[in-house]
């Protein structure tokens, strides 16, 4: 049994994951090109989500690596920003500045610690 209760900022952002990768996993396979049946793009975008899916689901269970996933993975969005517009890039390193302080205050460094087992 875990010792360290998960703090609710880390839960919060577990079930954002969850939710955003669910969303966007299901939204880019049903809007691909259907004149491209299988465009090769769709497997990265798919994975990206995979990936957000994993972190949520993982950060949950308190599994330090996932948390580490979450933040590359905002990090990623604001390197893939650079490219776009501004307001899209200072949106990104916003919310990975807000995400890196609550996955990474004290509260939650506890929870992801080797408090207890963590369950496969």
């Amino acid at each position: 049994m875990r010792v360290n209760k998960r703090p609710l900022s880390v839960t919060i952002i577990a079930w954002i994951y969850l939710i955003m990768g669910v969303v966007g996993f299901v939204y880019h396979l049903i809007m691909q090109n259907s004149l491209h049946p299988f465009p090769f793009d769709v497997l990265w975008v798919e994975l990206i989500f995979l990936t957000a899916i994993a972190s949520g689901a993982y950060t949950l269970r308190g599994h330090n690596w996932a948390r580490w996933l979450a933040l590359a993975w905002i990090a990623f969005h604001v390197v893939l920003s650079i490219f776009h517009n501004l307001p899209e890039l200072a949106i990104h390193a916003l919310l990975c500045a807000v995400l890196a302080f609550f996955l990474f205050r004290s509260a939650a460094s506890r929870y992801f610690g080797p408090a207890g087992p963590k369950p496969a």
